[in-house]
Order: structure tokens, then sequence, then C-alpha cells
């Protein structure tokens, strides 16, 4: 009988903002990327998706817009209780709630990015790694 391997990553006492980062379609396109797949499930890292996923200097509005983000995707959530997340995030049943709860914050998120929403997830990437390559250089000049 073959071993049956289980991950779980926790953010332990991190602000509820962490979850809008999380939940968004930028970040997802992030892990998609640079963390890729198993099958057709994300294998998630979080060396390679949380820790090196670039975000922008946050102010305390943004941070408060984030987290009522947040808030309303996990209350939408709970209003289908007891649906399961599987359940919950099936592509073709996604409650309307749901969905516009991750697309206020989807839009909050990008327009802290960019002013507006993407295009398209070229442009999500294409700027995504143009913070990273900023973000790692400065760490490299401080070495």
């Amino acid at each position: 009988m073959g071993a049956v391997q289980s991950e779980a990553f926790a953010l332990l006492d991190a602000p509820l903002w962490n979850l809008a980062l999380i939940a968004s379609r930028l970040h997802l396109i992030w892990i998609a990327t640079v963390c890729g797949k198993m099958k057709t499930d994300f294998r998630y890292s979080n060396t390679l998706g949380w820790h090196t996923f670039p975000v922008p200097k946050l102010t305390e509005t943004d941070k408060a817009n984030l987290t009522r983000c947040a808030e309303d995707i996990l209350l939408a959530r709970e209003a289908h209780f007891p649906a399961t997340i599987a359940e919950l995030y099936d592509p073709e049943k996604v409650p309307d709630d749901l969905r516009a709860a991750h697309d206020r914050n989807d839009e909050t998120l990008e327009r802290i990015y960019i002013g507006r929403r993407f295009r398209n997830d070229t442009e999500r990437l294409e700027k995504l790694f143009d913070m990273y390559t900023k973000m790692t250089s400065k760490k490299e000049k401080a070495s």
C-alpha cells in the first residue's frame, strides 16, 4: 500500500487581509505559474507561492479595504453552510454572492496594484514578475 502524503499550511496570527491576498485571482495566477500543478490540482508551496508573492506597500486604508473583502468572502461562504469548500467552488455552481465577493476582492486588490482592473492574466503576470524582479534585486544589493 502506498503512502498518503498530506500537506497543510497555516498563517498563524495573520491579519485577516492576508486572506484577501490568498483568495485573489492575482495570487492564483502567481501560484499556477511559480508552484505548478500535480494532475489538475495546484501544488502550493509556502516558499515558492507565498514568500515570493509580490505585494505593494499597503496603506492602512488598503488593509482595511482588503479586510472587508476577506470578511465578505467568509460571510458569503458561511451563508451557504453546510456546503463544503469543494461544493462552493464547483465552477458550475459557485453561488452568486460568493462570486460577487471574490470579484470585489479582485477589483480592490488590482486597484491597489495598478489603479484599475488588469486586462487579462498576461498583464497580471507581467506586473507581478516586474515587481518580483525589483523585490529580489533590492535583496541582492543589500547582501
